[in-house]
Order: C-alpha cells, then sequence, then structure tokens
C-alpha cells in the first residue's frame, strides 16, 4: 500500500491526473476524444515542479551546488515558483532573472518563498543585447548567464533552456504517466513550446513506445509575437515559436525530429479557449494551456483524426493569472488581438 504521509514536498511532484474533456468537447463540437493531463495538481500548479527538481537534484549529484549557495535561473514564471520552492525545502538560496510581462502573482509567489526576483529591464545591457539580437531570447539569455557568470562566479544557474534534466525528467516520469494511465491507446499528443523540453522529453518517450503516435507542438501565430509594428503584443506566456528559425536560435533542449506538426496559435485565441475550458469542466488553466487547447480544437477538425484520441499536457493552472486579461470575460477575447502586454515587473520596484 502506497505511503499517504510524505516528507518533503519534492515528494509530491509529478503522478498528476488525466482527464477526459468530455464537458468542453460537447460544447465545442470536438469530434475527437481529448484527455488533459492536468500539471496543475503539482505542488506549486505547474509541469516545471518537474524540471525544477530534476535540475537541482542533477545539479546536486555532480556535486556542483551544496546547501546555502546561490543557485540562479532565468524564466517566464513557472520554472522560477517551482525552483523558488524546491530551494527553500532543501536550503539554497536562489535568484531568478524574470520576463517583465508576466502575471504579478508569479512574482510575489517567487518572493514569498524567499528569493530575490531580477526583471530583465534592470540588468545592464539586456534589453540592448535583446535588441541587437533582433530578439532572440536563446541568445539573450546565453548573454546574461555569462555576464553573471562573470561578475559572481560562485553563482550557479540552472539553465533550463539546455540543461538535459530538463528533457530527461518527462521522459522518465511525465512521458511514462500518460502511456500508463491510457494504457498506450493514443494517437496524437500536443504540447506547447517554450524551453523545448517538456514536448521534447513526453514526445520521445512516447514514440519509443509507438512510433505511429503523433506529436504536435502549439506555437505563438504571427500576431502573440513581437514585430516592428508591435514591438510589445500581448504574448502567450512562456511560449515561443521556433518553425523556421535557423538552428541557432533553437534551444538545445527543444528536438525538432520529435514533434511531426505545428499549429500557430494566436494570444486572444489561447485566452478564447482558457476561458471556455472554466467554463466547460470547472477548471482554470494558463494561457500556455488555452493554446494547446486551441491547437487540440483545429486537430480535431480535420477528417482523420474523427475518433482519435488526443492527449493535451494543460502546464499550469489559472489562478496566477487573475491579475491578467485572461479571465476577464467582460471583454471579449477577440477584443485583445491588438492588444499590448503590461509590464508588470514596475510593481515590484
Amino acid at each position: 500500500m502506497a505511503a499517504s504521509i510524505y516528507n518533503s514536498v519534492t515528494e509530491l511532484i509529478g503522478q498528476t491526473p488525466l482527464l477526459r474533456l468530455s464537458r468542453f468537447s460537447e460544447r465545442h463540437g470536438v469530434r475527437a476524444e481529448l484527455l488533459g493531463k492536468l500539471e496543475l495538481f503539482n505542488p506549486n500548479h505547474s509541469v516545471k515542479d518537474r524540471i525544477a527538481l530534476a535540475m537541482i537534484e542533477q545539479a546536486e549529484r555532480d556535486g556542483l551546488i551544496k546547501p546555502g549557495d546561490i543557485i540562479a535561473e532565468t524564466t517566464s514564471g513557472n520554472t522560477g515558483i517551482g525552483v523558488a520552492s524546491i530551494a527553500a525545502a532543501k536550503g539554497y538560496r536562489f535568484r531568478v532573472y524574470i520576463n517583465d510581462f508576466v502575471s504579478i502573482e508569479r512574482s510575489k509567489i517567487i518572493q514569498a518563498y524567499g528569493a530575490e526576483v531580477v526583471p530583465f529591464s534592470t540588468v545592464p545591457g539586456f534589453a540592448d543585447y535583446y535588441e541587437a539580437s533582433d530578439g532572440d531570447f536563446v541568445a539573450a539569455t546565453r548573454w546574461l548567464v555569462a555576464q553573471v557568470a562573470e561578475a559572481e562566479p560562485d553563482v550557479h544557474f540552472l539553465q533550463q533552456l539546455q540543461n538535459p534534466a530538463n528533457p530527461r525528467v518527462h521522459e522518465l516520469t511525465t512521458g511514462p504517466e500518460i502511456w500508463r494511465d491510457t494504457q498506450g491507446k493514443l494517437d496524437i499528443f500536443v504540447a506547447s513550446v517554450g524551453t523545448g523540453g517538456t514536448l521534447s522529453g513526453i514526445g520521445r518517450y512516447l514514440k519509443a513506445q509507438d512510433p505511429a503516435i503523433q506529436v504536435v507542438a502549439g506555437e505563438p501565430g504571427i500576431g502573440a509575437q513581437p514585430s516592428p509594428q508591435h514591438p510589445e503584443p500581448l504574448e502567450i506566456t512562456g511560449v515561443h515559436a521556433f518553425s523556421g528559425q535557423p538552428p541557432e536560435r533553437i534551444p538545445p533542449n527543444l528536438d525538432p525530429q520529435v514533434y511531426d506538426d505545428a499549429i500557430a496559435v494566436e494570444t486572444w485565441q489561447a485566452y478564447q479557449a482558457a476561458r471556455q475550458f472554466a467554463l466547460a469542466e470547472g477548471i482554470l488553466v494558463g494561457d500556455s494551456s488555452g493554446a494547446v487547447l486551441f491547437a487540440a480544437q483545429q486537430l480535431a477538425a480535420r477528417p482523420e483524426n474523427q475518433g482519435k484520441r488526443i492527449v493535451l499536457l494543460l502546464a499550469d493552472g489559472g489562478a496566477n493569472y487573475l491579475s491578467t486579461r485572461l479571465f476577464s470575460h467582460d471583454h471579449p477575447a477577440e477584443s485583445l488581438k491588438e492588444a499590448t502586454a503590461v509590464q508588470t515587473s514596475q510593481l515590484l520596484l
């Protein structure tokens, strides 16, 4: 019989439920079976708890960190929350370099765990480098890590974009959980792309079990990406577009050979799907999960996919977005097509 008393927050990570999205599918005419992997059931309500623990424990095994050391990471929020929680439980100090436009809840939660929050805009030279690199966040992240390492060599960056512990933990846990809970019966797997670790790790595991399984990436549409005409659009949190990008702009943890297709999703479409999901299933999920829900609807609408089983990775819960426009039902999602992002980092200074 499994133990019912646990000794650490680290023991509560993983084994998240798979939910049949019957009401959502019925309301919106979905003619495939949708199963949602609810990562909000992790202790910090996101899939990033998995990689936070995996990266820290790998650094411990490698002798790179010990209690009392400073660990650091760059993040759009969820990885920062997961690392802050585990760092507190294990006795590490933590510093997070964070996107200036994430919801204020995320930064406040990280601070609640005793971590230091450093918005990108406060790092000297970061904005100039990011602009000069034509918005290449992979290169900008490498630049930031190098700058901090030179000034503070004792700070250890986890580097989720290239840390192999990121995709590996999904090959060892998330993928096997999906395979077990579906009894190996699934046709399509869908996840959004941030670091690439979730999609690559789960996709690699599932394809090793059954090469016929399709792996599909949800990525931002044109309107959800910065452009000269709209440099600060309302973006889908932590989700990036890598289709058609040169290799140097793709995170090392994203394996383009793993996924078969990519579906572009605009921010307003992700918001609309997340709102529909809340009203149909009574569960709040974040905007990246909204993007996956929208992508799954598009896949299910294809004649060849009718009746198939589609598993969706719903990466986080929606409670950390209540200060944003995600669940503002009095403002139609379509009205956000030309919306500009809000620089929440100013509220922390």
